[in-house]
């Protein structure tokens, strides 16, 4: 068996105004834990050779808004490597937000990423 523990993966996204769902341009929680399932599909990948299948979610914290305009960076890292199981921290961290207060297209590279949501969940490769 090999260990992967620390292997990380991180992808970007902009998040597209079509997909504010809540006054204020907020876009909802599940946006994040898909975000979180598609980092974990290449964690399998690169560590099993197989897409993999996502068990189970044990904790899940939203701690700030994500907004529509934000680009954000989804990040899944082993944590802990079993026979068949993969224990997997996320984290989706707000890198860049709209400052509509500017211009209808201005937008800001954040000096501190805001932390939005964490995660840690269960992945099974065969």
């Amino acid at each position: 068996m090999t260990d992967h523990n620390g292997t990380t993966v991180t992808h970007r996204r902009y998040i597209p105004h079509g997909h504010a769902h809540y006054g204020g341009n907020l876009v909802d929680g599940a946006y994040g834990l898909g975000l979180f399932g598609d980092v974990a599909t290449e964690l399998c990948i690169l560590t099993d050779g197989d897409e993999g299948l996502f068990a189970s979610y044990a904790d899940v914290q939203f701690k700030a808004p994500v907004k529509a305009g934000d680009v954000v960076e989804a990040t899944a890292t082993v944590v802990r490597t079993g026979r068949r199981s993969r224990t997997v921290e996320f984290t989706l961290m707000v890198v860049c937000r709209a400052d509509p207060e500017r211009g209808d297209s201005s937008a800001v590279v954040l000096d501190v990423p805001i932390i939005a949501t964490t995660a840690t969940g269960t992945v099974v490769v065969p």
